[in-house]
């Protein structure tokens, strides 16, 4: 993959998210998609929760105090921030407005929250999938399988499921991740198709007109 499409020349990247309640997938496929896509990079955000075992600082996340980051909420500095389960979380603005100048699309594992955020600052440059579990039963049974978090966790994270999921309708994009490879595809599908919107390919004008030129 590069970022030039056939026929249109350089065009401007794209932020993607995925968003999904806690065992519903998007972890797994964001990683997915980015081992198949160099074209696709990850928005590393900042958070104040603790390190989990296996996690590494500047690749799952950049760990840093409550204070510290609201310094970074007063200057300006986030493109998005929540707090989810009692952490905060934020993009910083200045690594993903670099990658989307140089035709980059940025991956973004975030929630609903987030989500509005970047819809109310950057409509233009934003795509949303939503991924919905096919049931609830089975939301619990991933979340148990990872075997990540206690039993008070668990519950926690199954009712919040239910309030995150009232928010599919605000996406541009909903998948009900019943396989794995196959929701894999149907996301891989709509990132292709959106790399082909007209506005997003900013050469197009100037290639466009050298072509009736041609007559």
């Amino acid at each position: 993959m590069t970022d030039i499409l056939p026929g249109s020349g350089f065009r401007r990247g794209f932020m993607f998210v995925l968003s999904s309640p806690s065992g519903a997938g998007k972890t797994t496929l964001s990683r997915l998609l980015l081992e198949q896509d160099n074209n696709l990079v990850m928005s590393t955000s900042i958070t104040t929760r603790p390190m989990r075992p296996g996690e590494e600082e500047g690749r799952d996340y950049f760990f840093m105090t409550q204070e510290a980051f609201d310094a970074l909420v007063q200057r300006g500095e986030l493109l998005e921030y929540a707090t989810v389960f009692g952490y905060s979380y934020g993009t910083p603005k200045a690594f993903v407005e670099a990658a989307l100048g140089e035709g980059k699309d940025v991956l973004f594992d975030i929630d609903w929250q987030g989500t509005q955020q970047l819809a109310t600052r950057c409509r233009d440059d934003l795509v949303s999938v939503f991924i919905l579990p096919p049931s609830m039963a089975e939301l619990e049974t991933r979340l148990r399988k990872r075997a990540q978090d206690s039993e008070e966790v668990v519950s926690f994270r199954m009712n919040k499921a239910a309030d995150e999921i009232a928010h599919w309708q605000d996406y541009d994009y909903v998948v009900i991740n019943r396989d794995l490879d196959a929701t894999l595809a149907r996301i891989t599908h709509i990132l292709h198709a959106e790399r082909h919107k007209r506005l997003r390919q900013t050469s197009l004008p100037e290639f466009v007109e050298q072509l009736c030129l041609q007559r």
